[in-house]
């Protein structure tokens, strides 16, 4: 089922996700709308509070990307209760982020390439690892979602100034997108 994008100014999008037991009642129809959902929406990602849930559980395809970044071709993956345990800052990258709840608005970001995450997969394996390249940016983007946090919170206060038209629309209900919302407010 493609379920709607909660947008920036929705409160779930600022709260601090929290970890669900594994036995979390219909987790694997949960994890199958949000791969539905973000294909639906031609995204790579989402987290959980995204679709309004405050838990920890994202998803990301990156199949989708691999035309450019043979590497990830068949990579699609649930995060469950995952967590970044270390920042490896002695290399960072800064690329163009987007994001499905914040439509129309995209802004430069500079994270790190490599960080140690922890979690459970969809067959509820633990996994600890390290993760660089394109992948360690994608999960710390979905990531600050479970963390109460949006890519613009990593921008410029500069930048924030220029965005800050775009960012009161959002938060106002005043924008449009091709795929379903549910905004804060809508005008």
């Amino acid at each position: 089922m493609i379920l709607p994008i909660y947008t920036l100014g929705q409160p779930v999008l600022r709260k601090v996700a929290e970890d669900i037991p594994l036995d979390y009642p219909n987790l694997q129809q949960l994890i199958a709308d949000m791969f539905e959902t973000c294909t639906a929406c031609d995204g790579i990602g989402l987290a959980a509070p995204q679709i309004g849930k405050p838990i920890r559980v994202v998803v990301i395809d990156l199949d989708v990307i691999s035309e450019h970044f043979p590497e990830y071709k068949g990579f699609r993956r649930a995060f469950i209760n995952g967590h970044i345990l270390e920042f490896d800052d002695t290399e960072t990258e800064t690329i163009e982020e987007g994001c499905l709840s914040l439509p129309g608005i995209h802004e430069n970001v500079t994270r790190p390439t490599r960080i140690h995450v922890k979690y459970f997969d969809e067959e509820l394996k633990e996994h600890d690892e390290w993760i660089d390249g394109y992948l360690a940016r994608v999960i710390q983007h979905e990531f600050d979602h479970i963390e109460g946090k949006v890519f613009t919170d990593r921008i410029s206060s500069f930048r924030k100034q220029m965005i800050n038209k775009k960012m009161k629309a959002l938060v106002s209900g005043s924008f449009n997108c091709h795929y379903k919302v549910k905004p804060a407010n809508r005008k």
